[in-house]
């Protein structure tokens, strides 16, 4: 079996190279293989029956779109967020294929409003108040789809690729790359028809952070040149809609960065949701972890937002994929299997957080089967002390944030795979083998994810 182009992995990156190869070279056979389902047949049966069911793989992470259909769907429109690529590619590339591609999101329906535009002078005081906390905020233009929205949008897209000719392989696995003196001629996959080599001209690795230790894995198999990539480890934290009102309406997600003493890990805020709801969701091998959702219409009393620490290891050790895992395991063993959740004043206390105490709380957890535990059995030293000395830092800019009451579920991991060494062309050091989105170490979220494919698909179209 023969493509021109295969694109393992149905994310955002994937997605936005085939679109613009069947603009631009609608005669090139593309061939996109996904472990997961269509958008229209992915859900998750907790919905149903109120516990996770442990599906393999994850149809919350895995599928048409990726994460990015059950994401609370957020398009940052500047360069400044999502990432490394603009290191890579210069930062005016980058913004000007940002506006390309946000015009080929409301050309597929997405919201034209752009939130996080208010008024300046709340945005300034709100920074001023950041910078006398010893902290940065980064404010940042957001096309916000909203979850139930951006299944609407992806599906459309689904439907447009197929209906173009694209030839789209669900629960199809990529086990292999096929490699001949040094250049990639083509892929091993899996799927209804039995094991196959599929033969083609380019391939292309766009796996998102589900497959991190995947392509970590065919990295050190096939010499592919990478550097190991940092890690994210934190909480996911939830407050009452009222304490951060403010912030949501001028900005709706105010990124906000700080150093914290005594280590000076980088920590960060991320995919704040305001009216939003905690989630769970699933890797391979059982690994339960929190994200968060916000919906268009559907809102809760609550706003919640990643805190992530982030982590870079240097040599001799070369595993800090497995080393975030690890800790989710551990916190997902304190739990029983489910998320733990514990208030950030009983963190302060030394103590447990207990049942009866959510059960009184100002702030109801929206994430019902959380375990009310002790997360600080199981997160290590330096980022608790950093993600509390954080969390103090922001009271001050943005009071009641660090209150007795603000939740924390643990654990919030974010694999961001290693590093893989290319130009700024997407080309690696293995001939006709490119990486792209979150899988490449390169960007985080589905904009910068989307321009990478963008751009992909531009110069293949010239190439090929």
């Amino acid at each position: 079996m023969k493509a021109d182009v295969i694109i393992v992995g149905a994310g955002p990156s994937g997605i936005f190279t085939a679109l613009e190869l069947l603009r631009t070279r609608s005669d090139l056979r593309i061939m996109m293989l996904e472990r997961g389902l269509p958008v229209e047949k992915r859900s998750c049966p907790k919905d149903r029956c109120g516990r996770c069911t442990e599906c393999t793989p994850c149809n919350i992470t895995t599928g048409f779109s990726g994460a990015g259909a059950f994401s609370d769907g957020k398009l940052s429109l500047s360069a400044e967020v999502g990432g490394d690529l603009p290191e890579l590619i210069g930062a005016e590339r980058a913004q000007a294929t940002i506006k390309d591609v946000d015009n080929i999101y409301l050309g597929f329906g997405a919201d034209e409003r752009v939130e996080g535009t208010g008024d300046g002078e709340q945005i300034r005081e709100i920074r001023l108040r950041a910078i006398r906390a010893g902290l940065k905020m980064v404010d940042c233009p957001i096309r916000h789809l909203g979850t139930e929205k951006a299944q609407e949008l992806y599906l459309a897209i689904e439907h447009h690729l197929m209906d173009a000719g694209v030839d789209i392989r669900f629960k199809t696995e990529c086990l292999d790359l096929v490699i001949e003196n040094s250049e990639c001629t083509g892929v091993i996959a899996r799927g209804a028809d039995g094991e196959q080599r599929i033969d083609a001209r380019r391939v292309i690795i766009a796996t998102g952070r589900r497959g991190a230790d995947w392509l970590e894995r065919l990295c050190s198999e096939h010499d592919i040149s990478h550097t190991p990539g940092p890690v994210d480890i934190g909480v996911r934290i939830e407050m009452r809609n009222e304490v951060i009102e403010h912030v949501n309406q001028v900005l709706y997600e105010g990124k906000l960065i700080g150093y914290p003493n005594p280590f000076r890990n980088k920590v960060r805020t991320f995919c704040q949701n305001p009216g939003g709801f905690v989630a769970q969701e699933n890797y391979d091998g059982g690994l339960a972890v929190v994200n968060g959702h916000s919906f268009k219409q559907r809102k809760s009393d609550n706003t919640n937002l990643a805190i992530l620490c982030s982590h870079n290891f240097r040599e001799p050790f070369n595993q800090p994929i497995a080393y975030a895992q690890n800790i989710g395991r551990l916190c997902n063993m304190l739990g029983d299997g489910h998320i733990l959740v514990q208030r950030f004043g009983d963190v302060l206390d030394g103590k447990r957080t207990w049942q009866k105490e959510l059960d009184r709380s100002n702030v109801q957890p929206t994430l019902p089967d959380a375990v009310a535990g002790d997360i600080t059995s199981a997160l290590p030293f330096r980022t608790m002390t950093s993600i509390v000395a954080f969390m103090v830092a922001v009271d001050k800019a943005i009071p009641g944030f660090a209150s007795a009451e603000t939740l924390l579920y643990a654990p919030e991991l974010k694999f961001y795979s290693n590093r893989i060494s290319m130009d700024a062309d997407f080309t690696t050091n293995v001939a006709n083998l490119h990486c792209l989105g979150d899988s490449s170490g390169w960007t985080r979220g589905l904009m910068m994810a989307s321009v990478m494919g963008h751009l992909m698909g531009v110069r293949l179209a010239a190439e090929l």
